[in-house]
């Protein structure tokens, strides 16, 4: 995707970057449009431009910084530090709209295809997709245009100002400055029954501030401010008065309280140099204040990325309610927002607006940019949408690391693959297995603190600790729901369960229980699929994948042969190829159409061979063969990955090779993703990572198998549902 990066040298470019994914509770949107703040970035293209001694004396708070900084490691050290920050680019925009793309399994407000409107200087930006959390997105009613909705966060900035100022019917305000966020502030003080008078030094504002309700405009370079007040307010003086400009000067502040009468209310919304003399608002006890950008929740980490909400009762405006309430004015047509939309422009061509901004050519007011085709009809759909949304709330990123991992299940497999990553870096609690002598056996090797043989020694108690489950297929999902029960964080091997019936079971404990479930899909976690998906998500347009899987004869006395235990191959390991079309794509499997082959000398009473074409909804497409038949000096896992430009192979996850503009690279790699996934698994257990992942997809990955055993057993093509 494209997203404007602004470098400390003066630099603007539109680089291709790779596509976010929702934050934990948030969503991904794909931006149909955003509003470019002049002001506020003019300032900031201003002070890229500037050298290092101008930046110095434009932010002393960040030479303060950098002074601890050296006190603390050194100045040369020091120096690094700014050196790389003044190197790296920043992103640029806080207020735009669009379709939302995917949803985090924690969200329960938002369904992909929403028209949304987002806000956030540090994820709202100029970017083809932004990745947003939950409460700084606010729904679009239908009747809006999507280019006005980009407005809503300047829209809410203006909203809390006026809050701030309680303006009562009638009252008489002052607005100084009219900019985009004064102009803003006119028209809603219009809107709540205020008359307002507008100052600004720029003549060219006075036909823009008149058209949002202004009643008198008056410049302030040319007129005499004081007897434009006198006049209007028969000697009396404004109500109230608010500073909507961003100065070194203390001009405006004393323009402002020569203004007000006595007990008027003074706020300040711009960055403005603020000396207050001690005389004038003494004598007329004014009332001072400041307006919290788009409202209360606003710099708290807690409510914007926790979503930790404020109580209505306490704090009846939120940044979030700001939003909806600015929806809401927008719905009703009682603001004119084309009155100072000066541009639309294309995406494409937004640097020309910036290139004018800094070299002070520009004239606009408000510039809306416009991303692909315009989307201004109420209720379009995301064209395509890549994820989708459910009901099942799930834990974020967690407020204290879990203290303990008991273990269920220690066969072969988890001792050799999972448990090794796991001793040392946990505290491991209870083992549970099925003999009490290999229960003894990996306490002893791996320093569990008890061993035991029911696992209700490690489920029987509840707790905010962590389960990891290695048991037999058939008892996975029993114990992912009893785990969930006690409280505990889960892991569970693949597959998470074996029917839709259990699937829906899970669905309803965790719906009840919000604790975290991560199944054991470790290819996506392999370095080979890391860095496979790194270069897939730089490539634009749908893509087609071919998985071949030499799985060999199953023994009709292997576990896997018998249904009730294994689910079958299709649900045991079937599933494992399946989840990683869908990580690859990140795209919602849509329809499946699937048949098997029987294996020769003696089919066992199960699908045993398969081929399986998934189609997705962005228009990818994987293609799964999965043969009990061949011969054992050919690679198990086999994938090849096309896309616009590129073909992929990976082998047995040992080996990827990338061609792509007319060069062949390979890598080579010594991991099936097992120990990766551990890893980060842990750093969520431990607090420092998001979920690695979401239940969500893995739920996904678990109807589309089904609907593969469906396909089969109907003999037709089958919705994934």
């Amino acid at each position: 995707m494209k997203q404007i990066a602004q470098y400390q040298d003066g630099r603007l470019e539109l680089q291709e970057v790779p596509r976010p994914v929702p934050p934990p509770g948030g969503v991904l949107v794909r931006t149909t449009h955003s509003v470019i703040s002049i002001g506020t970035e003019k300032m900031k293209v201003e002070q890229a431009k500037m050298n290092l001694l101008q930046k110095a004396k434009a932010r002393p708070d960040q030479v303060r910084k950098v002074i601890d900084t050296a006190r603390n490691i050194g100045w040369k050290s020091a120096y690094e530090k700014v050196r790389n920050r003044l190197s790296s680019p920043t992103p640029l925009g806080y207020s735009a709209a669009g379709i939302v793309e995917a949803v985090d399994e924690g969200n329960s407000r938002f369904r992909v295809g929403d028209r949304v409107a987002c806000g956030g200087a540090e994820c709202a930006f100029h970017a083809e997709y932004i990745a947003v959390p939950d409460m700084l997105v606010g729904r679009v009613p239908e009747q809006v245009p999507m280019w006005q909705a980009a407005y809503t966060t300047l829209l809410s900035i203006a909203m809390q100002a006026v809050r701030q100022t309680e303006p009562r019917l009638g009252d008489r305000v002052l607005v100084m400055g009219q900019g985009l966020v004064g102009l803003l502030v006119t028209g809603l003080l219009k809107a709540n029954g205020a008359r307002v008078m507008a100052v600004d030094l720029d003549e060219s504002r006075r036909e823009h501030a008149s058209a949002m309700g202004a009643e008198r405009v008056v410049v302030s370079s040319s007129q005499d401010l004081q007897n434009e007040v006198r006049e209007w307010t028969d000697g009396h003086g404004v109500d109230a008065a608010v500073v909507c400009v961003g100065t070194d000067s203390n001009a405006p502040i004393e323009q402002c309280a020569d203004a007000l009468r006595d007990r008027g209310r003074l706020v300040d919304v711009g960055i403005t140099k603020i000396e207050l003399p001690w005389r004038i608002f003494a004598n007329k006890e004014l009332d001072v204040r400041f307006s919290r950008s788009y409202g209360p929740g606003r710099y708290d980490p807690s409510y914007e990325w926790g979503g930790a909400d404020y109580p209505i009762g306490y704090v009846r405006w939120t940044e979030q309610r700001n939003f909806q309430a600015c929806l809401h004015l927008l719905g009703t047509g009682e603001l004119d927002l084309g009155a100072i939309t000066t541009r639309r422009v294309k995406f494409d061509d937004a640097l020309s607006v910036y290139e004018a901004l800094g070299d002070g050519s520009s004239s606009d007011v408000g510039v809306v940019m416009e991303y692909g085709e315009p989307d201004d009809a109420p209720g379009q759909p995301a064209l395509k949408p890549n994820a989708e949304a459910i009901d099942i709330p799930s834990a974020k990123r967690l407020a204290k690391p879990v203290e303990q991992l008991d273990v269920i299940g220690a066969g072969n497999f988890a001792r050799t693959m999972l448990l090794p990553s796991l001793k040392g870096r946990i505290p491991l609690g209870t083992i549970v297995n099925n003999t009490a002598l290999s229960a003894n056996h990996v306490r002893n090797k791996f320093g569990f603190a008890e061993a035991a043989t029911d696992p209700g020694a490690a489920l029987g108690q509840a707790g905010d600790g962590a389960v990891l489950i290695g048991t037999r297929n058939h008892l996975h999902a029993p114990m992912v729901m009893a785990a969930l029960k006690s409280g505990r964080h889960v892991f569970v091997e693949k597959p998470l369960c074996l029917s839709r019936a259990e699937l829906a079971e899970i669905d309803a404990t965790i719906a009840e229980h919000p604790q975290s479930v991560q199944v054991g899909f470790n290819r996506r976690f392999a370095p080979a699929s890391v860095e496979l998906k790194r270069r897939l998500d730089r490539v634009p347009g749908p893509k087609s994948a071919s998985y071949r899987v030499f799985a060999g004869k199953l023994d009709a006395g292997h576990w896997y042969a018998n249904q009730d235990e294994s689910g079958g191959r299709v649900i045991s390991e079937g599933c494992h190829f399946l989840d990683y079309f869908c990580f690859l794509f990140g795209s919602r499997p849509v329809r499946v159409t699937a048949q098997t082959t029987w294996p020769a000398g003696g089919a066992l009473p199960l699908p045993d061979s398969v081929t399986a074409q998934v189609e997705f909804a962005d228009g990818s497409s994987g293609q799964l063969i999965y043969s009990a038949e061949g011969d054992t000096t050919y690679p198990k896992e086999h994938c090849t990955v096309y896309g616009a430009g590129i073909v992929a192979d990976i082998t047995n996850f040992q080996s990827l090779t990338i061609h792509q503009r007319n060069t062949r690279k390979k890598f080579k790699y010594g991991s099936k993703g097992h120990a990766e996934q551990m890893a980060a698994w842990l750093a969520f257990l431990r607090g420092t990572a998001d979920h690695p992942l979401p239940y969500a997809e893995a739920r996904q990955s678990m109807r589309l198998t089904f609907a593969v055993l469906e396909s089969i057993r109907e003999a037709r093509s089958v919705e994934v549902n």
